[in-house]
């Protein structure tokens, strides 16, 4: 079995790979029992080294390592709220940040049921309010809604993802992506949508949330 800090290096070279991690944007962590490690401030997704992590506590306090991302309230927030989360992605991939300057499609989802895979790996994503990158409002926001979800558009400024694992997480972050993609292309038309009743049938089946 592979050690946290390796799992989140060689995700980041994933995303770093595929496109969805500009430059020296993004962030990720993992969380290794009661403390969390994250990407410094301003690294290259592309270029992490394991033993170069912040560590910071589930309390906020940072322990060891370099300076972490400026957003790693964030991170902690989607940690407090889902004891089972192990991992958070949080990007500025081009189609889901464009998707999270749209308006959103329901109050709990900015995304509708377009494909039977964004339910299944992604599910329900609400549009959080927009904060200055960093600013602990944001997490505070994200803590305080009263439905389980599991990934979240920041508005006009990109997705996050958690999940129980890495893979899991990067995954997510990845057909969120996709389906953003495909909302925009969709552009004024009026799409067809999985039934309600279909959508969350596969939700129960895959263990995802889905409020709509």
């Amino acid at each position: 079995m592979s050690e946290p800090h390796e799992d989140l290096v060689r995700a980041g070279a994933r995303l770093a790979a595929s496109g969805l991690s500009p430059g020296s944007s993004g962030n990720l962590s993992v969380r290794d029992g009661d403390t969390v490690l994250i990407t410094p401030t301003g690294a290259d997704l592309a270029a992490l080294e394991g033993d170069a992590l912040s560590v910071v506590g589930l309390d906020g306090v940072h322990r060891a390592g370099p300076r972490p991302s400026k957003e790693f309230p964030l991170h902690l927030a989607f940690y407090r709220r889902d004891p089972d989360a192990a991992a958070v992605v949080h990007l500025h991939s081009r189609h889901a940040t464009a998707a999270s300057c749209l308006p959103p499609w329901s109050e709990r989802s900015a995304v509708p049921p377009l494909t039977p895979y964004f339910v299944m790996r992604v599910g329900t994503t609400p549009l959080i309010p927009y904060a200055d990158p960093g600013d602990p409002a944001q997490a505070d926001a994200v803590a305080r809604l009263p439905f389980p979800f599991r990934a979240a558009l920041l508005e006009n400024h990109g997705p996050v993802t958690a999940g129980r694992t890495m893979s899991a997480a990067v995954a997510a972050a990845t057909e969120l992506e996709e389906v953003s993609a495909l909302l925009l292309l969709l552009g004024d038309r009026t799409p067809r949508l999985l039934p309600p009743g279909v959508a969350a049938s596969l939700a129960r089946r895959y263990g995802s949330p889905w409020s709509g």
